[in-house]
């Protein structure tokens, strides 16, 4: 017994010192973006003080801090699969995904028409918000809607440039990744524009769009960049079942999240009519729900007092919960170091159960 108790403390003890490594180059990648991005405004500001307007609305977002979940997977992955932490093209990687994230958050802002992002006015709102005070030609909302558009696609480039810079046995994972994010943010609007009750359709979208992007493939882009393919198959399982579940964390945080906490606009599902797994499993219960967010003149309050009602937010904390049970178990038998097995379970319960 004494011999279990000491070998499980060792164990946590490697997997707190493999996290604490993983914060390290977190670090790195934020300077290496705030450098990437500064080194950039310097070299357009010789060109005309509106060429450096794009950068800087991107540094903003930069420095008001993400959670950099996409980045930590990535760095997970590599390190698990024996990668070297010295090695700086791996902190490109991380920074491009992050940089990938940031493009498809301006982007996600317009289409979900959102105030608020990191906790600050989001891009194509200050931005229409400046055009409005300063009396300029056109239309406010169209200007900013515009910045914001071209600002993503600014990051999208970006994010394309630090990856060239990365581990190439990483590229392939990338290029599915990219594609991928697009076609599933397709597949969103358009299921929100029918706004009909399709759960499986509502988690088809919900691992494309988002699970796989998250966690699954920069789990396996970093396994690949330290030239451990092989490690594909269990990170693949781990990283679609905890991708799921992180998804599924998302849903609740919109309907029921504190905004001041998690810096983005809290109801958005409800008044873009996001066909969320959360809403269609409600809908099946409770056919009224459908016309509370789809009339208006109901209030977000009545709309959470109605899914309360239905039981489903438990329902999906319970799926939640499976979920997070199956990842884990997928690296059970997976050539692993126990440190990393350990590391990527903590990730897994730290994502499953985030509050922001």
């Amino acid at each position: 017994m004494t011999t279990a108790v000491t070998r499980r403390a060792a164990t946590d003890q490697d997997a707190a010192h493999a996290r604490r490594t993983v914060e390290d180059l977190l670090g790195r990648v934020q300077h290496r973006m705030s450098d990437f991005l500064a080194a950039e405004r310097d070299r357009y500001a010789a060109v005309h003080e509106h060429a450096v307007v794009a950068i800087d609305a991107l540094s903003d977002l930069v420095r008001a801090g993400g959670k950099l979940i996409r980045p930590a997977f990535c760095l997970t992955g590599y390190l698990a699969a024996g990668g070297d932490p010295d090695d700086a093209a791996v902190i490109d990687a991380a920074a491009a995904l992050e940089l990938l994230h940031v493009s498809a958050l301006v982007h996600d802002d317009v289409l979900d028409d959102s105030h608020t992002r990191r906790g600050k006015p989001a891009v194509h709102l200050l931005h229409a918000t400046l055009h409005r005070t300063r009396g300029w030609q056109g239309e406010s909302r169209r200007f900013g809607e515009g910045v914001a558009l071209l600002v993503g696609d600014l990051a999208l480039v970006y994010s394309d440039e630090l990856m060239s810079n990365g581990p190439s046995g990483g590229f392939a994972e990338w290029h599915r990744l990219r594609s991928e994010v697009m076609i599933g943010q397709y597949m969103d609007v358009a299921a929100a524009a029918e706004f009909s009750i399709d759960p499986d359709l509502s988690r088809l979208i919900a691992l494309i769009k988002s699970g796989r992007y998250t966690i699954h493939r920069p789990l396996v882009v970093g396994a690949g960049a330290a030239g451990r393919p092989d490690l594909a198959p269990a990170l693949t399982q781990y990283g679609e079942a905890v991708g799921e579940a992180f998804q599924l964390r998302d849903d609740l945080l919109d309907a029921f999240g504190d905004a001041a906490r998690t810096g983005k606009t809290a109801g958005l599902d409800f008044s873009q009519h996001k066909m969320t797994l959360l809403l269609g499993w409600a809908m099946q219960r409770d056919a009224r729900i459908r016309d509370l967010i789809t009339e208006p003149g109901h209030t977000p309050e009545e709309i959470r007092g109605r899914l309360l009602d239905t039981g489903v937010p438990e329902d999906v904390e319970r799926h939640i919960a499976t979920l997070v049970d199956q990842g884990c178990a997928a690296l059970a038998d997976a050539p692993l170091d126990p440190a990393w097995r350990g590391e990527l379970t903590n990730m897994a319960l730290r994502v499953a159960y985030r509050d922001k």
